[in-house]
């Protein structure tokens, strides 16, 4: 399966400050640190008939509007939001929130974009085979996640929050998940 980052919108983050540009290869072992709760957003769709343009590009463009909204306004919740793509079907959006009350206000408020584009996709394109759509949700508790970046860009959890070097207690993976309740 082949896989690309195709955007990457990370909201301003206070926690960013003084940290290297998201582009710039960090040359050492580091994990990310995000303070409490959060919540990680899949979500997808898959071009069932690729040549059915007329069906599957309106959802494209959906997206693309919602992801630019949420950009425009860190005050909705959203820390980060990454898009990637599997072969010419598949794309699917990886999204950092700071907590499920700010995705769940997000996907029902009236003047956002998205609540009209959920509409229009169940009103226009749900009943046919064209294209599909998916989400998953995760609410992460604090501590309760590990990570591990080596020689690496920013990139992540260490783009929506920040990025520490790892060492002593974040030295090993089972360490790191000690805030999970994994016993060392």
């Amino acid at each position: 399966m082949q896989s690309a980052i195709s955007q990457r919108t990370a909201v301003a983050n206070p926690a960013d400050a003084g940290a290297p540009p998201s582009d710039a290869i960090v040359r050492r072992r580091v994990s990310a640190e995000l303070d409490g709760e959060f919540v990680v957003f899949l979500i997808g769709m898959r071009i069932n008939t690729l040549w059915k343009i007329w069906s599957w590009l309106p959802v494209v463009i959906a997206m693309g509007r919602m992801q630019a909204e949420l950009a425009r306004d860190p005050e909705l919740g959203l820390l980060l939001s990454a898009n990637f793509f599997s072969g010419p079907r598949n794309v699917m959006t990886v999204q950092y929130w700071r907590g499920f009350d700010h995705l769940e206000a997000y996907a029902r408020g009236k003047t956002n974009k998205h609540l009209p584009a959920w509409q229009d996709f169940n009103r226009t394109k749900a009943a046919g085979a064209d294209v599909g759509i998916w989400h998953e949700t995760f609410v992460v508790k604090d501590g309760a996640y590990e990570t591990l970046y080596n020689n690496m860009p920013r990139h992540g959890l260490g783009l929506a929050g920040r990025i520490v070097d790892s060492v002593g207690r974040r030295n090993e993976a089972r360490q790191r998940m000690q805030g999970a309740g994994v016993e060392a």
